[in-house]
């Protein structure tokens, strides 16, 4: 090995997720590593362009997602324009936009979580590959990491898989599931055709499907988001949809390369749901409205005001594998649960939860399956997390 680094947690993705695990355990007591393959924090949210911090309510008024997950939120503003709606607190049967959410600019957003994260003590290492999990028998003891340096090995006494694939957890042999994936490019473009007002965000422009599948091409396969040329493929046809649509949009007369071009584009495949964990306790479709043992917080539905969804604990710990928990999208969450779970707010609860588990776990020298979810959830409920339904009046 060329390098060696020997911390308490390490966490492995720089994403949402990521960020909340790495900071809720360094404000734990924690010495804590955060692995990003990119130089950039924030994930789909910041490098990949999705810049939408999905609601934090419920749609009636209520809010159901606390802690990180909402500091999170008013760190994505800290530099930069974007507002939370007015009226959503008066407001019932709400869609997306009038609820407790921003739209918000992805490189201000990479400021605040730098600076979180630095205030935390966390130690980052970006542009540091996961290469694989280091296994000592059935528990992971560590990562190697590959960066400009050669081959590394960081070494741990609990690991947060945040890599959005599972890709520790499935490694190191814990069983998973893949999902498919509509092709949807989102970039950010700069349109000269309208007058721009002072604290604009930038323009955020979609081709492809939608969000529920419409308009997918009739070409494009869907694609797990798991195999050796499906990030290459996903991203090679997006941005030959958006090169097609410049071109007859300049071909028609309707704009022209002078007013209307593409500013950003994303730094990473826009996969949503790749590959999952598979738990003893997942989110099924179905389960709103429903108290789970030892949850962990709450997450409301995106798509539609009303459902709430209480989260297990269970559903971040792999089968077959000690010494690691996951958090963020790769998750046990299946169908359409999945599509519930898989957005910010609750990549950053869960993200929180990880990290608290994982001291718990360091500080009684045990593996996270083994922590008690009496002082895991009491722990979160200090951080002012509300947990179960009924905590908010549900």
């Amino acid at each position: 090995m060329d390098f060696q680094a020997e911390y308490d947690v390490i966490v492995a993705g720089g994403g949402v997720a990521g960020a909340a695990a790495a900071l809720e355990a360094a404000r734990s007591g924690m010495s804590v590593a955060l692995v990003e393959k990119t130089v950039l924090l924030g994930g789909l949210a910041t490098t990949g362009l999705v810049l939408v911090y999905l609601p934090l309510c419920d749609g009636n008024g209520r809010q159901v997602t606390f802690g990180i997950a909402e500091e999170l939120l008013h760190l994505s503003l800290r530099y930069g324009p974007g507002n939370i709606p007015a009226g959503w607190r008066s407001g019932r049967q709400l869609d997306e936009p009038g609820r407790y959410r921003v739209v918000f600019n992805p490189a201000s957003f990479v400021l605040a979580l730098d600076e979180a994260l630095e205030e935390a003590g966390v130690e980052l290492w970006l542009d540091t590959l996961m290469a694989c999990p280091v296994l000592d028998g059935g528990r992971v003891a560590g990562l190697e990491v590959e960066n400009k340096g050669g081959r590394g090995l960081l070494r741990a006494r609990c690991i947060v898989d945040a890599t959005g694939d599972a890709d520790v957890a499935y490694r190191a042999g814990a069983p998973c599931q893949t999902g498919r994936n509509w092709l949807s490019l989102w970039v950010l473009e700069v349109d000269g055709s309208a007058e721009t007002p002072a604290g604009a965000l930038p323009k955020m422009t979609w081709v492809g499907a939608n969000a529920h599948g419409g308009g997918q091409p009739a070409d494009i396969p869907r694609l797990t988001g798991v195999e050796p040329r499906d990030a290459t493929e996903f991203v090679l046809a997006g941005r030959r949809l958006l090169r097609h649509r410049y071109r007859d949009l300049y071909a028609s007369g309707a704009a022209d390369r002078e007013t209307l071009f593409p500013a950003a584009l994303p730094a990473m495949a826009q996969f949503r749901t790749t590959r999952r964990i598979v738990s003893r306790d997942g989110l099924r479709p179905g389960q709103d409205g429903r108290a789970r043992e030892a949850s962990i917080g709450l997450m409301g539905d995106w798509r539609k005001a009303g459902p709430v969804w209480e989260i297990p604990y269970g559903a971040l710990l792999p089968q077959r594998v000690d010494g690691l928990l996951v958090a963020g999208r790769c998750l046990d969450a299946e169908g359409d649960a999945w599509d519930v779970a898989r957005v910010i707010p609750p990549a950053a609860l869960s993200g929180q939860a990880a990290g608290a588990a994982a001291a718990l776990a360091v500080r009684a020298g045990v593996s996270p399956q083994a922590v008690d979810a009496g002082p895991l959830q009491a722990h979160l409920r200090d951080r002012g997390v509300r947990l179960t339904l009924g905590e908010v009046g549900l």
